[in-house]
């Protein structure tokens, strides 16, 4: 575990302290303790500059980190939040847990996605500590597992969220070049199980292939279901699918008993969990198939962000920057706190194209920007 010497003297300082933590999500190998120690550092720089601090269990020995500023009972809230974890650093050709500069850029795993947004919501936290006459709620949750299954936002929506009333929205960190993201797409993911009977390969007749029937499988999904990924939606563009993973067999000698295959859907706002599944459902009919391990992060339609944009307006026009709301094709934290009734926007620093790169990075003018931002939002009166 990283131990904190001094605090952070500034918000690029800070983004290198977090970029140091190996928070690799476990999905990509990482170590399972590694957001939970990214989250006591900031836990310890909280409580050190006087903010209060809640572990919000997400699972045994798992938690969100919640760092909250008090101004008044009563008085509206507006929440940051920012994910802990990262992708694998798999082939990068920079320092993955070491923040280093070539010219203006940071460079370094999670610079840009997210540990960037993370940072400068930070220190706008901080700064906003220090203004006077200060009329509104803030604080800032930090979410473990949004590269993977985003457990940490779907349980704080559902045990956490209603705690903060009245909420004036939730802005989620991710690199949208500080653009408002009011609309994107969302994930289903799924297992199709296809099974068989094993036996030496020596005398195939006694068994039957998991994998042969696999591939009725494939041909059904890609004939029937996959062609029906055409919708389009105007701010996040077209529905995709996708089979991205196949395993299968034990032994070259053993007829497989067994064969899995996994499943990306994109959502555009509009459709539902219900009508992909049908569709599914439909171009299998026929196939003795199972189905597990599904995981959604529902699509965000632009209702659910339209109320905080506006109120964001006067941030954008003090420092000159567009707020023409724009959409994205992936899918983020926010769609889950939307589910739930909140008012939504994305908004970070940072463009998707540096996201998961082998030499991730982000411009140190665009961090700068964004703790203007972030600092401008929470600065709007009331």
């Amino acid at each position: 575990r990283w131990v904190m010497r001094s605090l952070p003297s500034s918000c690029e300082e800070l983004l290198a302290h977090m970029v140091s933590f190996n928070s690799v999500n476990p999905h990509f190998g990482g170590p399972v303790e590694g957001q939970s120690a990214l989250a006591e550092y900031l836990e310890n720089v909280a409580k050190a500059w006087g903010f209060q601090t809640k572990r919000t269990p997400v699972a045994p020995d798992r938690f969100n980190l919640l760092i909250t500023l008090t101004v008044r009972e009563g008085a509206p809230w507006l929440l940051f939040e920012s994910h802990l974890d990262t992708v694998s650093t798999d082939g990068m050709t920079v320092p993955a847990f070491e923040l280093t500069r070539a010219g203006d850029r940071l460079q370094g795993r999670g610079t840009c996605d997210t540990k960037g947004s993370g940072a400068a919501m930070f220190w706008a936290l901080r700064t906003y500590a220090h203004v006077r006459d200060r009329d509104r709620n803030a604080g800032i949750l930090f979410s473990i597992d949004e590269e993977s299954g985003m457990s940490g936002a779907q349980v704080f929506a559902i045990k956490d969220l209603r705690s903060f009333s009245p909420l004036v929205g939730i802005v989620v960190g991710e690199p949208t070049r500080l653009r408002p993201v009011v609309a994107h797409n969302g994930a289903l993911r799924w297992r199709t199980i296809t099974r068989g009977v094993a036996a030496h390969s020596a005398n195939p007749s006694k068994g039957r292939s998991a994998i042969r029937a696999m591939m009725s499988v494939l041909e059904a999904l890609e004939t029937r279901m996959i062609p029906l990924a055409n919708r389009e939606f105007p701010l996040t563009g077209k529905a995709a699918a996708s089979i991205n993973i196949i395993r299968g067999g034990k032994a070259v000698n053993i007829i497989p008993d067994y064969c899995e295959i996994l499943c990306d859907r994109r959502l555009v706002p509009g459709e539902t969990v219900a009508q992909v599944l049908a569709e599914r459902d439909s171009a299998l009919q026929g196939l003795e198939v199972e189905h597990d391990q599904e995981c959604l992060a529902p699509p965000l339609p632009p209702e659910n962000s339209a109320a905080l944009h506006s109120w964001m307006l006067p941030a954008f026009q003090a420092l000159n920057l567009d707020a023409t709301p724009t959409g994205a094709p992936y899918a983020t934290n926010a769609s889950h706190y939307a589910a739930a009734g909140a008012q939504v926007l994305v908004l970070g620093p940072g463009d998707i194209s540096q996201a998961h790169t082998r030499d991730e990075y982000l411009d140190r003018k665009d961090l700068a920007a964004a703790f203007d931002l972030y600092s401008a939002l929470l600065k709007i009166p009331s």
